[in-house]
């Protein structure tokens, strides 16, 4: 590395400041001892004298700093569990299948008018009726979770188109 004449080498001076939990002492069960962390930046040569200064505040050994993990505000709510989204729709396509069956409603878009969504919608969530039977079994028995489910509706669409149950692996 090259450096300009008339600049001087920055140096760095890292010093830590942790209360731990003092396991060696048998004292005690809570007693804390410090550590300690400091960053300082300075021209090559300013430390060594010891003339640091002290960058971060002192604490007493009864208190617990966590520097770390900021505290919010207004922390978010763990994820509620809840059914998948493919489940619901398929099990709303059960139901739409047996309205029309029943007479209840004449055509999709009676379904569309009364559910407040466009025909083209009822269609593509109607479309998980042409899936195989095993995999409709399978995906109304998909666990209730927390988590991104690892199949949604819209990775199932390609599958639909495909007529025959067999070739749906």
């Amino acid at each position: 590395m090259r450096t300009h004449p008339d600049r001087v080498e920055p140096e760095v001076y890292f010093r830590i400041v942790h209360l731990a939990q003092d396991t060696q002492s048998n004292a005690r069960a809570n007693t804390y001892r410090e550590q300690t962390v400091e960053i300082a930046l300075g021209p090559k040569g300013a430390f060594e004298n010891g003339n640091i200064g002290a960058l971060t505040p002192r604490v007493s050994a009864d208190r617990i700093v966590g520097a770390l993990t900021p505290v919010r505000a207004n922390p978010k709510p763990p994820k509620v569990p809840r059914t998948p989204r493919v489940v619901e729709l398929l099990r709303k396509a059960i139901e739409w299948r047996r309205r029309l069956d029943a007479g209840e409603d004449h055509t999709q878009a009676d379904i569309a008018r009364r559910e407040g969504i466009t025909r083209a919608r009822v269609s593509q969530v109607m479309g998980l009726l042409r899936l195989a039977p095993e995999h409709r079994a399978r995906i109304l028995a998909m666990p209730i979770t927390a988590r991104r489910p690892a199949i949604t509706e819209r990775m199932l669409r390609p599958i639909t188109v495909v007529a025959d149950c067999d070739g749906q692996v």
